[in-house]
């Protein structure tokens, strides 16, 4: 199951989503997130336009919170700690230091911060989901 989460985000970003949009579309596309979540993760990408939070936890933090609603503050912070630990930072500037915005190494470094950051959703939603995403294959 979380294989095909994470392999619908990266589907999504080779085809030209945002990190952001990549991962909620990915929830959108199995069934875990409304589609409305689509359009309004759109301005989270690229730290927001500021470079502050990756787009990916953004997108992840969005699922969490249409997943979780009032209760999901423990898990919005598990899915920072771990994001986190796995990158050294959660700040777009910091993990793409040193990339130009629009090059293909920024494009291909930021896969991975789209699989980690889905995998750890996964993690975060895969007691709450149950085998949802098996049913929607």
């Amino acid at each position: 199951m979380e294989e095909r989460l994470v392999t619908k985000a990266l589907e999504n970003f080779k085809n030209g989503y945002s990190c952001s949009e990549s991962i909620v579309k990915a929830a959108v596309d199995l069934g875990l997130a409304h589609e409305v979540l689509l359009q309004a993760s759109t301005v989270f990408s690229g730290g927001m336009g500021s470079g502050c939070l990756c787009g990916a936890v953004a997108g992840a933090q969005m699922v969490i919170g249409s997943i979780y609603g009032k209760e999901a503050r423990p898990y919005a912070k598990k899915m920072i700690d771990e994001f986190r630990k796995a990158n050294g930072a959660t700040c777009c500037k910091v993990l793409t230091h040193g990339f130009d915005f629009h090059s293909v190494e920024r494009k291909k470094h930021c896969y991975q911060m789209v699989t980690t950051a889905t995998s750890i959703l996964y993690q975060i939603i895969k007691d709450k989901i149950g085998n949802k995403i098996e049913i929607e294959m």
